[in-house]
């Protein structure tokens, strides 16, 4: 297949989310371009694995952000998937849709019909909840969405501790009522990694029209103002996937804004400077860079109940064997099954800090922190002010883009970070954890100062690889925009990007659920369909919230 309707380039979570709408009624041919390979396997499809596909050049572009000044110049791993599903597929499978107000907050910005209850319906359209509250979660979408067996002492004792400290519980956080200690919700159905390569993808590429090609994109080529196809080397040989109607830019945060710069949209003197002739100059393509930020804060366990004991390669390997054989056992969740989104002060109308519990004290390559058993929360501020850009590093298509986060750049991060160490030592100092706690190992007791809060963050602040934003949508007259709230290019016919470089601002929580989202509801975009009826649900509102963080 050289030509189709629509030419997706990814098939990540947007992209393989579209292939799957844009075909549903068999009237139009779809071509998904992937540089990745296959997805089989057991260190993508094991939940318990996901440590693994992450750490692999064969799955993830491996990319780097340039030195960051607030933060030791070190260089923060920038992991994207490059296989079937992108970074589904290499992800935590953690499920978040977001807080109502950050979309809200969307609308606010000019991307006009993605509010809240805009956006609802298709979050609803897009899920199979097992366990979800009754009304507000889908029931017979294509990804299927669960939460973990619950069972070690743990996760209860963290919970448990959230209500001690006096924050409130949430049945279920993508509900009515995000705010709380509850649940965690992951992307699995039946004991494997339901990516958006399984959930989308496939089902999509059973159909007659619908086609995979493996190759690397390299340019959009536009004639006469309007996308035509897709520049693509494959097997060493460069060839042309051309679009009778649309091509779609779904590459990722990271490679979208790259591959419409080194297409000629772009801030005009950027690209000069590139060597790169100016077909459109969008000042806003690669700026507007968010991501969310985190710590992990360890524990000692007094008692041997973690996961410390499976550590070993040979319980590892009993682990994988028994999920090989069953897609059961520890092998069939991802562990992070308990959570919290809490304020970080009164007065604020959203979640802004997010805890994942994990039973064990461990780093996210498999290590553990310690000898012994332990357990740990990933803690971060979500709603940062810094603001980084995504630029070419040269015209050369197959050369890694340059990433600045600019992490921790406005002075709030380091007061809501700090509050973030305080807090948890809260919540861990809470009687529920009295069985279990031993000495802290990270950030350490001697820990206490702002100055060595600081210290230590900038040594262990990391990336909770959730980059968005760098095709900002917004109005048509907004010069920083790059799509409008239809997902077009500004300035080209026949040119759309729909994945998380086109949030307007980052959303609470992790990314994998909006991205999907934005891919269901550009899929009506592009088929010119009426977009699904607004809701008029109504989200839970902290009746405390102006006098009370919890």
């Amino acid at each position: 297949m050289t030509s189709a309707d629509f030419v997706i380039v990814g098939s990540g979570s947007a992209g393989s989310a579209m292939a799957y709408r844009l075909s549903e009624d068999g009237k139009h041919s779809v071509i998904v371009i992937e540089a990745g390979g296959s997805d089989i396997g057991p260190f993508i499809q094991m939940p318990a694995a996901l440590a693994w596909p992450m750490s692999m050049k064969r799955y993830n572009w491996g990319y780097l952000s340039e030195p960051e000044p607030n933060l030791n110049n070190r260089r923060i791993t920038a992991p994207r998937g490059k296989v079937l599903g992108g970074s589904s597929s290499i992800n935590g499978l953690v499920y978040v849709r977001g807080h109502s107000e950050d979309f809200n907050r969307w609308e606010e910005l000019g991307a006009r019909g993605w509010d809240y209850a805009d956006v609802l319906p298709y979050f609803k359209r897009m899920e199979h909840s097992h366990g979800g509250e009754e009304g507000w979660r889908g029931k017979d979408g294509p990804l299927h969405v669960r939460r973990g067996p619950f069972v070690n002492p743990l996760f209860h004792a963290f919970i448990e501790a959230g209500k001690q400290a006096g924050f409130e519980l949430t049945d279920d956080y993508n509900g009515s009522k995000q705010e709380g200690f509850g649940l965690m919700e992951q992307t699995i159905h039946m004991g494997r990694r339901w990516s958006a390569a399984n959930a989308y993808l496939r089902p999509a590429l059973r159909r007659q029209n619908v086609h995979l090609v493996h190759g690397y994109a390299q340019r959009i080529v536009i004639e006469n103002g309007k996308a035509v196809g897709v520049e693509i080397e494959r097997r060493g040989a460069t060839e042309v996937i051309r679009a009778n109607r649309e091509v779609i830019i779904a590459a990722s945060s990271f490679n979208s804004p790259k591959l419409l710069m080194l297409s000629g949209i772009g801030p005009a003197q950027h690209l000069r400077d590139m060597g790169v002739e100016v077909v459109a100059d969008r000042p806003g393509v690669g700026e507007n860079l968010q991501d969310h930020m985190e710590f992990y804060f360890q524990q000692v366990s007094k008692k041997p109940v973690s996961l410390y004991s499976w550590l070993p390669w040979f319980w590892q390997g009993v682990a994988g064997a028994q999920w090989l054989l069953s897609k059961g056992g520890l092998g069939a969740s991802n562990q992070f099954e308990a959570c919290a989104f809490v304020r970080s002060a009164a007065g604020l109308k959203q979640p802004d800090i997010q805890y994942h519990f994990l039973p064990v004290a461990i780093s996210y390559d498999g290590r553990a922190a310690a000898r012994s058993h332990g357990f740990q929360v990933h803690v971060g501020y979500n709603l940062s002010k810094s603001r980084g850009s995504v630029t070419l590093r040269s015209p050369d298509p197959t050369a890694d883009p340059v990433i600045r986060f600019n992490y921790m750049s406005h002075p709030e991060d380091w007061q809501k970070f700090r509050h973030c160490v305080r807090l948890t030592r809260e919540i861990f100092g809470q009687q529920a954890f009295n069985p279990y706690r031993g000495p802290e190992i990270q950030p350490g007791e001697a820990v206490q100062t702002d100055d060595e809060i600081d210290a230590f963050l900038r040594e262990h602040l990391e990336s909770a690889y959730h980059p968005c934003g760098t095709c900002r949508m917004g109005d048509r007259d907004d010069p920083l925009a790059v799509v409008d709230p239809e997902c077009r290019v500004i300035g080209i016919d026949g040119l759309r990007v729909a994945d998380s470089s086109i949030f307007p601002h980052i959303t609470y929580g992790n990314l994998n659920g909006p991205s999907i989202m934005t891919g269901e509801k550009a899929a009506d975009h592009i088929l010119g369909r009426q977009p699904l009826p607004r809701s008029n649900q109504q989200p839970w509102v902290n009746p405390r919230a102006e006098f009370s963080d919890r």
